[in-house]
């Protein structure tokens, strides 16, 4: 049970299995998450006595009486009868701990089938775009564009601005008036389920002018390292700074990450930028890999993490130590780009260098979300059902972990600065990506305040735009916020 999932974490699927998010699980070696391989067979017809909505609630409070990580804050009893639905049942258990900002939502059910699929391959069915709103004039716009994804294939990208949404010109209905009518789910309700084939006609402006185009939800596989700006080095003005994006923590990402440090490696880049600025977390295991990359002069017995479960589920607790790999560099700073929704493991790596580099790491960007508990993952195969269970708590190697409001009090270092959507990510000239080499190189710059983070809501908050959620996000979706 070495195989954990943090942010949306740990895996003990079925009794204990393995798994890895929203944000990872320490664990030593590969990956983290349910099993590599093709996408399993869909589970076995459900038996009408085991998949009724009693008994599915009834198994979902038995598993959390059993591992919830803060068991002192479940009601002694509560009626399911009074819940229409498994979700809102555990909602109301967990409550308690949500009023106290310990468990933000963070305890869900999903589908096995859907999050085994992302996490192996980063399969998933949509236009492939995240979509983020401005919290003042409720403008909609696209953040990030996915490659091998029918939204950039049809043009859509970074910047882009989503001005209407219909099935057909005749109903095409404004973002203005839906974000008025209905706020965010609204806008969400109109871009429709997330399944393949379903099509949307988009009224959209960008810099080359406002135009209409109609596009179909696919399946598709998300690259976790950008194909087109994921890992690079950035010459600023003489000086070499390894930028490497990662957009979700899932298997996928071990190649892609394993090559960028080479290069880093090859070239002697020893300052390096980590953007995880819209990085809801997966699994731990690639977050521990980051960490190995960058643990060139740390040794086998330096502590990347501590894995820390209720006292009678202690005998799964773990210390997770640095293990340097061929490609792994000795970074001299390091520079990680975060917002409010950078979550658990994206902040996992964050708060392991706090004790190694001190004021030669920096957060950059804005204050992050504040998630540092994992998830480990309870399966109800007949049901398709799994429940991700708040059960570990991470801390780093001076036993740092309570930044349940973010990182930035708690970092030696900061730098504010915007998400400017009007570039490219890892554009040196982008906000966040100038402010990063500007810390890089000594410059001065404005401390992150903690007021300015994601810490302070449920949402994923950049700036004044706020990542585009559902009230029940996708598998997909705890993962890779604001997608669609």
């Amino acid at each position: 049970m070495k195989r954990w999932r943090f942010g949306t974490a740990l895996a003990l699927v079925a009794m204990l299995s393995s798994c890895g998010g929203g944000g990872g699980g320490g664990g030593g070696g590969g990956g983290g998450g349910p099993p590599t391989g093709s996408v399993p067979p869909p589970p076995p017809p459900p038996t009408a006595s085991a998949c009724s909505l009693r008994a599915r609630q009834d198994w979902a409070a038995a598993q959390l009486r059993e591992w919830y990580l803060f068991p002192e804050t479940l009601p002694a009893s509560l009626n399911p009868a009074a819940y229409g639905n498994v979700d809102d049942y555990i909602d109301a258990l967990t409550a308690t701990a949500r009023a106290q900002r310990r468990d933000r939502f963070f305890t869900y059910l999903t589908s096995i089938r859907e999050e085994n699929a992302f996490f192996n391959s980063g399969s998933s069915a949509g236009f492939g775009v995240r979509f983020s709103y401005d919290t003042v004039q409720n403008r909609v716009f696209v953040s990030e564009a996915f490659e091998g994804a029918p939204a950039l294939a049809a043009g859509i990208d970074r910047g882009t601005e989503l001005l209407a949404i219909g099935t057909s010109s005749a109903n095409l209905r404004l973002v203005s008036e839906l974000m008025a009518q209905g706020g965010p789910q609204a806008v969400s309700d109109a871009l429709g389920p997330s399944t393949a084939g379903t099509a949307r006609l988009l009224r959209i402006s960008d810099s080359s002018g406002t135009r209409e185009v109609s596009v179909t939800k696919a399946d598709y596989e998300l690259t976790p390292v950008s194909s087109r700006y994921g890992a690079k080095i950035i010459d600023d003005g003489g000086r070499k700074a390894g930028y490497v994006n990662l957009r979700t923590f899932i298997n996928t990402a071990d190649p892609a990450l394993r090559q960028a440090f080479a290069s880093f490696k090859a070239q002697g880049v020893t300052d390096i930028i980590v953007d995880v600025r819209y990085n809801g977390g997966g699994l731990v295991s690639i977050a521990e890999l980051i960490g190995d990359l960058m643990g060139a002069n740390r040794s086998t017995s330096d502590v990347f993490s501590f894995t820390t479960f209720r006292p009678e589920k202690s005998s799964n607790n773990d210390t997770r130590f640095f293990r340097p790999q061929p490609q792994s560099i000795a970074p001299t700073r390091i520079a990680f780009i975060g917002t409010g929704s950078s979550a658990s493991a994206s902040e996992m790596i964050i708060n392991a260098f706090i004790p190694y580099l001190h004021n030669r790491a920096a957060l950059v960007g804005t204050n992050t979300y504040g998630k540092p508990v994992g998830q480990i993952a309870l399966d109800q195969a007949a049901c398709d059902d799994r429940l991700r269970v708040v059960a570990f708590k991470t801390e780093n190697a001076a036993r740092q972990g309570d930044y349940y409001d973010g990182l930035a009090t708690k970092v030696e270092a900061s730098c504010q600065a915007g998400d400017d959507i009007s570039r490219q990510l890892g554009d040196p000239q982008e906000s966040s990506t100038r402010a990063a080499l500007d810390f890089l190189a000594g410059r001065v710059c404005t401390p992150i305040t903690a007021a300015g983070g994601g810490g302070i809501t449920a949402r994923a908050v950049v700036g004044k735009r706020e990542l585009l959620m559902p009230q029940r996000p996708s598998a997909v979706q705890h993962e890779v916020p604001g997608a669609f």
